[in-house]
């Protein structure tokens, strides 16, 4: 899995065509669909690999089935917590205040901006959830990396894709990712499964701090942080180090009585 939400992609309906069951698209339904998926291929157990909201999902994945995990690979670390919910929609704005002055300024006062952004991306008026989109999208593009190599620009080139992918990112943020407080991956590493763990993470990844899979690796004694330090988000050097992981671990022989 990389980013994998319902209503995206090739799953049909999409989110933005469909509104009115968005609620229905959760945490806990992709990781039922998930194990949908590996019984209907017939895996026993089987190496689960996730970047960026990927590895999110691939660790509730894991708290949840940890018996149906070989070992995990995850890249662009993040752990679905508030604070870097906060971090990536509010404090970033400390390192790009003029991009955040223009994506907060229609935000009410006392009211978290990805709230805000995400009952916009559900108004009944188009143009309102299009012009929310863009808004979006434009500040995803800011504050993505700080690798020299970055061209800030257009995430989604085609406008339908480009509200589909807010609107989800929204959806999930508002609600923390629905992991919230004791149900979060930090509060439950205890949880975790004891198998062969990669973390492979950006020192210039600004909008996902280094300090998340820091924490994640303290805490999982198992696991192996790879902190590339000339790159931000998921670039070409993490990458190849994802790829030599997931060739090193998929040789893991699933556990017996998985």
């Amino acid at each position: 899995m990389s980013g994998l939400w319902r209503g995206c992609g090739r799953s049909t309906p999409w989110a933005i065509d469909d509104l009115e069951r968005l609620d229905e698209n959760t945490t806990a339904a992709l990781i039922d669909d998930l194990e949908a998926l590996r019984a209907h291929v017939g895996i026993d157990a089987w190496l689960v690999h996730g970047v960026s909201w990927g590895s999110t999902l691939a660790l509730a994945y894991a708290v949840a089935h940890p018996a149906r995990v070989t070992a995990l690979v995850l890249t662009a670390v993040t752990t679905g917590g508030r604070d870097e919910i906060d971090w990536i929609t509010e404090g970033v704005g400390r390192i790009f205040p003029e991009a955040w002055a223009r994506f907060a300024a229609t935000t009410p006062h006392g009211v978290r901006v990805v709230e805000h952004y995400a009952r916009l991306l559900r108004d009944p008026d188009p143009a309102v959830r299009a012009a929310a989109a863009d808004a979006w999208d434009a500040w995803e593009a800011t504050h993505i990396s700080l690798d020299p190599a970055w061209v800030p620009g257009p995430l989604h080139d085609d406008a339908r894709e480009r509200a589909n992918f807010a609107t989800l990112v929204t959806h999930y943020w508002a609600n923390d990712c629905f992991l919230p407080g004791a149900a979060s991956i930090l509060a439950r590493t205890d949880d975790l499964p004891d198998v062969p763990a990669v973390l492979v993470h950006g020192r210039r990844d600004i909008s996902g701090p280094v300090i998340t899979p820091w924490h994640l690796h303290r805490a999982w004694p198992s696991s192996e942080l790879h902190v590339v330090e000339s790159e931000g988000h998921s670039g070409e050097d993490e990458m190849e180090l994802t790829c030599r992981a997931i060739d090193r671990l998929a040789l893991v022989v699933p556990r017996a009585g998985g």
